[in-house]
Parts: C-alpha cells; structure tokens; sequence
C-alpha cells in the first residue's frame, strides 16, 4: 500500500562534544539520514521531547547528557510518484496555496487509490515540498467532497497552520443538500466520533470517540429536503456525514452513511435520475477563512457551488413549484 509511512526512532544521547550547539544540529549528527529541514519541522510540530519536556525551538542550545525522543513520526512514503494532474489553483503565495478540490479526487494515496491524489500532484508541482511533513497537507476532504483545501508550502507555514486548526482560528464552511425538514432554522450537534467497531471505514458517533461539534444553519427548504450550511468546530473524518445521519438528515447521494437518499420514494423520476448522475454525496467546502500562517492577514475565499449540486438544487426548485 502506497501511504505515508509511520517511522520508530530510538530515543537518543546528547554527547558531551556536542555541547553548545543548537538541537537542530544535534539532531542533524545523531540522524544524518534525514535532512536539516525535516527535523526543524518536528521540532516545531512538537514531535521532539528533551528530557521528557517537549521543545520547539530548534535553535535551543544543548548542555550534553540530554535524553532526546521523537514520537509520531509520519513521513512521505518515497514510492509515491509525482503525477502532472492538474489542480484547480483559488490563491498562491510563497507559503500557501489554496485550491478547489474536485469530485472523485483522493488527498492521499492508499488502498484503491494509488495514483491521481492531490499528493501525487503536489510532489510534482513543487518537488520542494517532500521536506514538510505530509507534503503540507494541513486537512482533508472525502474523496467526493468538493472544495476549497488549504496546503502548506513549507516548514514554518505548516507548523502554524496546524497551530491555527487547534486552536479554532481557521472557518470552514460547507453547502450541503439532506434529507427532511428541520423543526428550528438552525442547530448545533455535539456528539464525540470514533472509528466503527465493525465496519472500520466508517465513523460512527461514539461516547468514547474525540469531541466533535458542527453548527449548521438552514438556507433553502423544499416539501422533503434541505439545503443548509454547515460550520466545522472540529475536524473528524466523516464528521458532517456522521453528525448529520445522526440527527436523521443524512446527506442526499450519500451511500455510506444515507443509502436510503440515494433513490427515493415518493419523489419525480427527474430528481431521482439527477441524485443517480449526481453519484456523491451534496457536500462542497464552500467557504474557508483563516489568518495568513506568516503575514498574519485576514484571509477569505468563497466558491460557487460545482454544476452537479447546482442542477440538483435547480430541479428540487422546479418540482416544488409542481406542486
């Protein structure tokens, strides 16, 4: 399987000759295999503990004696080959670039989907970018999921962009289609996710799972189904899927968590064949907002809807106007 590869690093020793010099460097010696860049971004994606505190200035000067660990390890796999895909490009910079992600498009290579990711396309757009910790992929969108993602382009960016996801201050917001009526024009569902006991590619909400909080906000109602706006406190996989077939709205064209939207019952033929071409789940991250990792800036992006959701959104309004 072609995925980012988890490595084991034996815990280390400062030696007395290496006194004085700065942590980066100490590391650089005792793991020569791995090059100066990659290990000042562990060092400031709190990877690396000395004497059992975590540090993340890699500048920090060694006295000799120290007792160095590296934990979690997660690297780009070296099979993976660059591909020359194209990727729809929002905003780019020196540090980050922001793109439209399409449907049927994988972040990262793994079992069925070896080739055609967006990581494949980065490592060939930007070769650079094998020396930041998963290829500066900050966050991800299901494969069928559409939308804006956010990557890093180096080390510093992508160590303060997954700052910035931990403490709440990047806005994502999503467009989604489901099934029903809601009672109240918005709502808050905070329910913890974990991985399935069972059916291990899918999530399940779970008392004992991570904390996860989605907001949503009513924009469009039809007589059988809902078009809303969802925001993101957390962000776990599956979360918006998962939290809305909890509250019994799953999304329309979802065939893991809502299989019953997929063809319905009761409804025009047109809006069954249009769920039938649209063959996904109505997700599209629509809105991304977060402070520039290096600048600081206040930045904003917003994308129209893709022309699949739009046709079915246009033909749930062209039958209610039937009836």
């Amino acid at each position: 399987m072609i995925t980012p590869k988890s490595y084991i690093i034996k815990p280390m020793i400062v030696q007395k000759y290496q006194s004085g010099k700065r942590l980066d460097c100490v590391l650089s010696e005792l793991l020569p295999i791995y090059s100066r860049s990659k290990i000042k971004c562990w060092i400031l994606s709190k990877k690396v503990n000395v004497n059992n505190q975590t540090v993340i200035i890699p500048k920090k000067k060694m006295i000799g004696g120290e007792f160095i660990e590296i934990k979690d390890i997660v690297e780009i796999d070296n099979n993976i080959i660059p591909q020359d895909i194209p990727l729809e490009i929002i905003y780019e910079d020196n540090d980050i670039v922001v793109i439209n992600k399409t449907k049927n498009m994988v972040v990262h290579p793994g079992a069925g989907n070896y080739s055609g990711t967006i990581l494949n396309a980065l490592l060939y757009k930007y070769p650079y970018i094998t020396e930041v910790s998963r290829a500066g992929i900050v966050q991800r969108l299901d494969k069928d999921t559409t939308g804006l993602m956010v990557i890093a382009k180096n080390i510093i960016a992508y160590h303060n962009l997954l700052q910035l996801f931990k403490e709440k201050k990047i806005t994502r917001e999503y467009e989604a289609i489901v099934l029903g009526k809601f009672l109240h024009n918005k709502g808050t569902i905070n329910q913890p996710i974990r991985r399935h006991a069972v059916h291990r590619t899918c999530m399940t909400v779970n008392p004992m799972g991570k904390s996860a909080v989605t907001h949503y906000f009513i924009t469009e109602s039809f007589s059988m189904y809902t078009r809303i706006r969802v925001r993101l406190e957390t962000g776990r996989t599956h979360q918006i899927r998962v939290h809305m077939a909890y509250i019994n709205h799953p999304l329309l064209g979802d065939h893991k968590y809502g299989k019953s939207t997929y063809f319905m019952k009761g409804v025009s033929d047109e809006i069954n064949d249009c769920l039938h071409m649209l063959n996904r789940q109505a997700l599209h991250a629509a809105t991304l907002q977060l402070y520039h990792p290096i600048t600081k800036i206040k930045m904003k992006w917003d994308i129209p809807l893709p022309r699949d959701i739009m046709t079915l959104i246009n033909i749930l309004r062209k039958n209610e106007r039937k009836y």
